[in-house]
Order: C-alpha cells, then structure tokens, then sequence
C-alpha cells in the first residue's frame, strides 16, 4: 500500500542518526592583493589555532549561517573582520573542496579574490589590533613563504585570473586610489601583466573601456615635466567592470 501524499518515506539505506553524517566545514577565503615596488603581494595572516597553528594563511574564516546573507557577506564581514579593510573590488574566484585538504574533517571553501591600494594597508591589522605586524605581512607572489592548508594554490589561481582579466577590462584600476593619470594608470597595468604594454594602444583601449572621467582642472607634473591630466574612475564602474573584446596588446 502506497504512503499517504503526507509521508515522505526516505530513500532506500537512508539514516537519520547524525553520525552517519558529519557536519561538512563550510568557510570562505580570500586571496586580497595588492602592488607594492611593481609587484603583486599578498595579504597574509598568521593561525592562532589548530590546524597549521603559527603558519601564514589567507584572510579566512567560518560562514556565520544566522548572520551572513550570502557567502559573499562572509567573505566581506571576514575581510573586515580580519584585516579591518573592505575592498572596492570583491569577486568569488573558486571553490576547493575534499575530505584531505582539512585534517578536522571533509570541508568546502568558498574562495574569494580581492584587490586593494596599497595606501590602504596601512590600516590592516591583525586580530590582535592595528599595527600587529607579527600577525599580518603583505608577501610577494612570487616569493611567498609556506602556506597552511591549499592556500598557495588560492593565490596561483587569483594571480592567473587577475593577470587574465587585466588584458581586456578596467580590473587594475582598483589597485589604484581614487585619483589617477594616464601614465600611471599604464603603470598599473605593466606591472599587473608583467610586461610592457604599447602606450598608443594602452591609450586606445582605455577610451573603449570609457571608464574614466576628468577631474575638471586638475593637472599633474609628469615625464619632463608636462603636466598631465587626472583622472578618476566613472561612478557606474565602481562596483562593476568594463570590459573590451580584445586585449591591450592587440
């Protein structure tokens, strides 16, 4: 005789004892990078706690199910949490999960890239409060120390996605401030992509991209001494991206 349409019978084998399922760790982690010297850096924080206690990892930490909306709010309430910062720029980037990549148990994180100024670091901190710099240090990319868990393979991906992202849209424009001129600009994204990129087309695909507005009346001193115009970025694109069809090379 079939179940009445109130009863749901469950699946054949299931088990409602919850040791048949352990809890799965669901945590976000964010790579957040900056440019120091015409470099990418990354911002790292050393563990506290067990697992991988005293080692530098990611800006990370557990979902808060009955405070963040969305695992994007995660990333953000751990981004300030953490590193006492909010990025202008806060994207998902990947999802690493398995049962060996935790030794306290089968785990997902939700990975996050974001980019900041470097004028903004000098307001991150630590847990242990503003200027905690035996907590908190901004690495290379290319040369970062041991990493806890698979947080060096984080990194590896948002450096690639970022570099990727900068040949056809306005990405590296979040690491500058709020202010900017062309050559500076240019800059940015030379030492986002790791090579040089040609200044007449850099200029053209900057006018595609429409991004930036003048600052009406401000100028700069620049290369021998012309002054050069300053720019910031357009309203619409200051939690958005433009993009281009193809790269500033081509």
């Amino acid at each position: 005789m079939a179940a009445p349409p109130s009863v749901v019978t469950p699946p054949s084998g299931f088990q409602s004892s919850n040791t048949d399922f352990p809890p799965v760790l669901c945590t976000v982690d964010v790579v957040l990078l900056t440019l120091k010297g015409s470099a990418l850096h990354a911002v790292l924080l050393r563990r506290d706690d067990g697992p991988h206690a005293g080692a530098w990892a990611l800006p990370g930490g557990f979902i808060h199910a009955q405070e963040d909306g969305t695992a994007w709010d995660a990333a953000a309430r751990v981004l300030r949490e953490k590193t006492g910062m909010a990025s202008p720029y806060l994207e998902q980037l990947a999802t690493y999960s398995g049962a060996r990549r935790d030794p306290r148990g089968w785990s997902v994180s939700i990975v996050y890239c974001a980019l900041v100024p470097a004028e903004l670091l000098s307001g991150a901190h630590g847990d242990g409060g503003a200027g905690d710099s035996a907590r908190l240090q901004v690495a290379p990319v290319g040369a970062l120390p041991p990493l806890a868990f698979d947080h060096a393979e984080m990194v590896a991906q948002a450096v690639a996605r970022v570099r990727s992202k900068s040949q056809y849209s306005s990405l590296p424009v979040y690491f500058c401030g709020e202010r900017m001129t062309l050559p500076q600009l240019q800059s940015v994204y030379e030492a986002v992509l790791g090579e040089p990129v040609n200044k007449v087309s850099f200029r053209r695909k900057i006018d595609e991209l429409g991004m930036l507005e003048p600052v009406e009346g401000l100028m700069e001193s620049g290369a021998a001494h012309r002054p050069a115009q300053v720019y910031r970025l357009r309203e619409e694109f200051r939690r958005s991206l433009s993009v281009v069809a193809r790269g500033l090379n081509s």
